[in-house]
Order: C-alpha cells, then sequence, then structure tokens
C-alpha cells in the first residue's frame, strides 16, 4: 500500500530535499533571525496659520482670534526647529482655538441674522 501526500501523490515520488534538525529555534536545529525595519515617514504637522489670520482679522471673539494666532506662530516656530511633538501640540491647541472662534462668531452672524429678520417682518405688519 502506498502512502499518499494532502496534494494526492505517493510520498516516495517527492523525497525531501535538505536536511531537517528539527525545529526552526529549537537546540541543534538552523536558526534564522528575521529583522524586520519600518520606516514612519511622520509628515510635518500643520500650523493652521491661515485659519488663525482669518479668525484673527475677521473673527475675534473674546481675543481667541489672537490667541490661536499666537499658537500658530509658536507651532511653525517648533516646526522649523525640529521639535515635531512640540509643534503638534501647539498647532492642535490653535486648531481647536479655531475651531471655537468660527463656531461663535457664526452664531452671532446667525442670530443677528435671525434678530434682523424677525424685527423687519413685526414692522413691516405694523406692531
Amino acid at each position: 500500500m502506498t502512502t499518499m501526500n494532502p496534494a494526492g501523490y505517493p510520498a516516495e515520488a517527492h523525497p525531501l530535499q535538505g536536511r531537517y534538525d528539527g525545529f526552526p529555534g529549537q537546540p541543534g536545529g538552523a536558526t534564522v533571525v528575521q529583522y524586520t525595519t519600518v520606516n514612519i515617514s511622520s509628515e510635518p504637522p500643520k500650523d493652521h496659520i491661515i485659519w488663525s489670520l482669518c479668525c484673527f482679522v475677521y473673527a475675534n471673539p473674546f481675543c481667541l482670534g489672537l490667541a490661536a494666532l499666537i499658537f500658530s506662530i509658536k507651532a511653525r516656530d517648533r516646526k522649523v526647529a525640529g521639535d515635531l511633538e512640540g509643534a503638534r501640540h501647539y498647532a492642535s491647541t490653535a486648531r481647536c482655538l479655531n475651531i471655537l472662534a468660527t463656531v461663535l462668531v457664526s452664531i452671532i452672524i446667525l442670530s443677528v441674522m435671525i434678530s434682523v429678520t424677525i424685527i423687519s417682518t413685526l414692522s413691516a405688519r405694523g406692531y
């Protein structure tokens, strides 16, 4: 009776090539060490300087635009100096301040538009 391997061929048809001394990494066996190198190219953080300038000039409630501009400049300085972690921290703070300033100004503009519309509608009716 002929033994069959999983591929369906007789075991004698394909003899083992090379020498097998046991499991790799076991004493007496062949040891193979593989090294894996991972190169992570981190993109420098964005400093949001243009957004901060717009918030400073057009949307500066509670001086949030000025604070965002200062943090954006600090982030740019850290990025130029090579401190990417410090630049990320300052850029994150500048982004949060820019978001807050933009949301506050949007709410103020929207509420002014609604108020003007309501007042003009009521005055047109003669109340």
